[in-house]
């Protein structure tokens, strides 16, 4: 049984469905696109290590090719890496392409059917009037109930994302991944613009500081500082997504006898950048394979070994650290440039140094004059 139908949800469920287990995916909504919380980018490297997404379609995605990177006084550096690219996805559409991917590969999915309750057996659990299970795997988020119920770790640290979503409306330098960093807008994180598939993506996160309704605040003066670059003051969202980010690294515990977490249940989201698609897709694939080992007595329950492959995000807490407790600033505006700059955003954005673009390697000594020419929504 496998509760949430989540990116690591529907990964671990085709991967046992495609061994011949009987697999059941709980959901608690009616349509696995509805009511997101993920800005929905995939970075190249799940594209090369997760063959589930080999036949996705291409029409729900958009490529990205590199990063434009803003100082808080909006002076930029464009950075790439050579042969890397992120896709901006239609994210709902995405997940009900991957719930179709793991129906029919023989995984049943229950929808707008909760979990509530496991009791232990010698063989699994009985959870109630759902039934029993020999295996049970929480991919239902950070709040997970199988962790709760379970008595598994839960995560602590959180980051809170608010993002709207702009119909009808295009943007300079469309292929890339705006990023600002701003501490008294977005402190601990960024604000973002990404040109999606159909839709302008803009968003921010910040660490949790009072009332959520801060961020609501945050956006408002966001859009009003970017207006040089891209103006949305007077447009209507389309939608508007928002919601708990977990950055404190993996839970602990994050298994049990029979039990396992994944995906953001299991706290597996970077605690510097809050991806975690990658993650959860590639390790609820593998996942479930370890499972199905399990079950069919080639291997030792993986709630023991196989936790140990789970990332342990050393460098980037390490960064999350410091982004948390140095962030300055005036310290961004100067060091945009320079080559540690450069080489903290290779780590961040493309797991290895990454380099400046060639097109743009005056961009920083540019003043906001220049750089709000031209680049306004058409």
């Amino acid at each position: 049984m496998v509760v949430g139908a989540s990116f690591a949800g529907l990964a671990c469920a085709s991967a046992l469905a495609r061994t011949g287990m009987r697999v059941a995916v709980l959901e608690k909504k009616a349509d696995p696109g509805e009511k997101l919380h993920t800005t929905g980018i995939i970075v190249k490297d799940a594209i090369d290590q997760v063959p589930l997404l080999d036949g996705l379609p291409p029409e729900l995605v958009h490529r990205i090719n590199g990063v434009r990177l803003y100082a808080p006084n909006l002076r930029y550096v464009d950075l790439a890496a050579p042969g890397y690219y992120f896709l901006a996805t239609d994210t709902p559409n995405v997940m009900r392409w991957l719930a179709a991917q793991a129906e029919r590969a023989g995984a049943r999915i229950v929808y707008q059917k909760s979990f509530a309750q496991a009791e232990r057996l010698q063989s699994g659990f009985d959870l109630g009037d759902v039934g029993t299970t020999r295996f049970l795997v929480g991919a239902d988020g950070p709040g997970s109930r199988v962790a709760k119920a379970l008595g598994l770790g839960q995560s602590a640290k959180f980051l809170f994302g608010l993002e709207h979503e702009y119909v009808g409306v295009d943007i300079a330098e469309p292929h890339k991944l705006h990023c600002f960093i701003d501490r008294r807008l977005a402190p601990g994180y960024i604000a973002w613009v990404v040109s999606g598939v159909g839709v302008v993506q803009v968003g921010l996160a910040r660490r949790i500081r009072g009332d959520e309704s801060m961020a609501t605040s945050a956006m408002a003066a966001f859009l009003e500082k970017i207006a040089p670059l891209f103006d949305f003051r007077r447009m209507r969202p389309a939608s508007v997504r928002a919601g708990m980010i977990p950055c404190g690294g993996v839970v602990r515990p994050v298994a049990a006898k029979r039990v396992l977490l994944v995906g953001d249940a299991a706290g597996m989201v970077s605690p510097v950048t809050a991806g975690g698609i990658h993650t959860a897709l590639k390790h609820g694939l593998a996942a479930g394979h370890a499972i199905a080992d399990y079950l069919d007595g080639k291997s030792e329950d993986p709630s023991g070994w196989f936790v140990r492959s789970y990332p342990r995000f050393r460098t980037k807490r390490v960064l999350r650290f410091l982004f948390d407790h140095f962030q300055s600033d005036l310290l961004f505006n100067l060091l945009l440039s320079t080559k540690p700059m450069r080489m903290a955003a290779g780590i961040v954005y493309f797991h290895h140094k990454g380099v400046f673009a060639p097109e743009s390697r005056d961009a920083a000594d540019r003043t906001n004059a220049e750089i709000a020419e031209n680049k306004t929504p058409r």
